[in-house]
């Protein structure tokens, strides 16, 4: 923290004009403070030190705690709030670095609606018809590959009622014709997509009204159908 050169020091009779000063930076609790050491005639206050380094240090406290206020307000990044020089989080996904290579080579297929899909893994239960509960875990990205909804952050699959209008129209469309077991990547376009947009989140990227978006999805089970 940088304070002016010009410092503004008493004066009077009892100070020696020509004081030497010899300036160091103190840290107190990891807050830079500028320290001036004066010496002054005998006569002198033998406090003048002592009473330089409180202003200071009282001074810096302030202006950290005005800095901190106006980083918070204007969204300014505060040094060391997010582990400065840590990696950022791996988020869980779906298809891991391998999957992605092995989706290279996979057929894409692409319904009348405009879905298009590539099945990461055919499952061998049964297929849920339209009305039946499904739990299913998800991972929702945007074009790029930034995440934005997962089921897996949240430690549970989602269980919704497929065909009747609980999700957006391109999952809906794209859990139908899966089977359990299964895992799909869905190529959403905007018009089966969310009509409205979603708004951005802390470290989530936000979805445009109508804009296309990627589902991986795995269907865990169909209640009632599995328990036969």
């Amino acid at each position: 923290m940088a304070f002016s050169s010009a410092l503004l020091l008493p004066s009077g009779p009892n100070f020696v004009k020509k004081a030497l000063c010899n300036p160091r930076i103190l840290s107190t609790e990891r807050i830079p403070i500028l320290c001036v050491h004066c010496s002054a005639s005998e006569n002198g206050p033998k406090t003048l030190s002592k009473r330089i380094y409180e202003d200071f240090t009282l001074s810096g406290r302030r202006t950290m705690i005005g800095m901190v206020l106006v980083t918070s307000v204007f969204g300014l990044p505060i040094v060391g709030s997010h582990g400065a020089g840590l990696p950022p989080e791996e988020k869980p996904r779906l298809c891991n670095e391998e999957c992605e290579k092995e989706l290279e080579n996979i057929p894409m297929v692409t319904t009348e609606s405009g879905l298009q899909y590539k099945d990461i893994k055919i499952g061998e239960g049964p297929s849920p018809p339209i009305g039946f509960q499904v739990a299913a875990n998800y991972v929702a990205m945007v074009p790029s590959g930034q995440i934005f909804d997962s089921s897996l952050e949240k430690g549970q699959p989602y269980i919704f009622r497929v065909g009747a209008g609980q999700v957006v129209k391109g999952l809906d469309e794209g859990i139908l014709g899966m089977k359990v077991g299964g895992k799909r990547r869905l190529y959403i376009p905007g018009s089966l997509s969310f009509p409205k947009g979603l708004t951005s989140a802390p470290g989530r990227p936000r979805v445009a009204p109508n804009s296309p978006v990627i589902f991986d999805v795995s269907l865990e089970y169909v209640p009632g159908l599995d328990d036969e």
